[in-house]
């Protein structure tokens, strides 16, 4: 259908355009709000700034389309062709991207706040800076996705694939990510305040200066994570792996370290539960990763408290 006849027909009031064919058509900073657009040809499309609040776009191929900076509040995507699309600056604030197809796509600084996702592609895709603050991400797969200062507090993310992500100065406050692979990732200056990490694997992960007041990491495993400045309050250990760990200047603070795993971890200027002085010194041997010295030296080396020094 030709450009003008389209906005022509919306202007007299329709708003019915199932299976359209609008592959390569500019529409920047156009007025589409409610329109139906399922199952259309948007493949390479410019919506630029476009207004495309409460439509839907269910089944769209929407294929390398530039929506960067649209208000696409409420608007349905489902099961969408988003490859490689552009949604920099988009405001999708509830907007329902289950089984949409993301992969490769830019999403930096989007505002998906409260949004639905779940099963959504999204490998790869550039989330640097995104809100997705109780965005429900269960069952998505973000694997090598680029989450550096995203936000993620709220979030649900059930069974979501986090392989090889990077997560450096996210956001992730009270999230649940009990369970999850997190191998190797980046969470170096993240904030994880109340989350649940029960059982989590987090070994190899980067958590330096980490902020993780009152979590959950029951069961975790620690193994040969970078814990290096990490804070740790009223959190509760019990039961983690931290065999060759690097808590070196970390801060656990009235932690709860019931049998905890120590085989070789460095505890070089931390500061520990005074609870916990004399399982430790039972518990603990074997060398240091990095410094080869006995894991036991080190905990000479640390501060056991009684109390936050605030």
């Amino acid at each position: 259908m030709h450009t003008q006849y389209f906005l022509e027909l919306y202007e007299a009031g329709y708003r019915d355009f199932v299976g359209i064919q609008l592959a390569g058509v500019d529409l920047t900073r156009h007025i589409l709000v409610e329109v139906n657009l399922s199952r259309s040809n948007l493949k390479g499309a410019n919506l630029s700034r476009s207004f495309l609040t409460q439509a839907n776009l269910d089944q769209a191929n929407l294929n390398w389309a530039n929506l960067s900076f649209a208000k696409m509040s409420e608007t349905s995507l489902r099961g969408a062709d988003l490859t490689r699309v552009d949604l920099r600056g988009g405001f999708l604030v509830r907007a329902d991207l289950s089984q949409a197809q993301l992969s490769g796509a830019d999403l930096c600084h989007v505002n998906l706040r409260q949004a639905k996702l779940v099963g959504t592609n999204l490998c790869g895709a550039n989330l640097r800076g995104a809100n997705l603050r109780g965005a429900n991400l269960a069952e998505a797969n973000l694997a090598w996705a680029h989450l550096t200062g995203i936000r993620l507090s709220g979030a649900a993310l059930d069974q979501t694939c986090l392989a090889g992500v990077n997560l450096a100065g996210a956001w992730l406050n009270g999230v649940d990510l009990s369970g999850l692979d997190l191998s190797g990732v980046n969470l170096s200056e993240a904030k994880l305040n109340g989350a649940i990490l029960n059982h989590t694997n987090l070994s190899s992960a980067n958590l330096t200066h980490t902020t993780m007041r009152g979590v959950s990491l029951v069961g975790a495993n620690l193994s040969g994570a970078n814990l290096t400045g990490a804070v740790l309050w009223h959190s509760n250990l019990d039961g983690v792996d931290l065999s060759r760990a690097d808590l070196t200047r970390a801060h656990l603070g009235e932690a709860s370290l019931r049998a905890a795993q120590v085989e070789g971890t460095e505890f070089t200027e931390s500061v520990l539960p005074a609870a916990a002085k004399a399982y430790l010194y039972a518990a603990v041997h074997g060398e240091t990763r990095c410094t080869h010295r006995p894991a036991r030296e080190t905990l000479d080396r640390c501060e056991f408290i009684e109390k936050l020094l605030l």
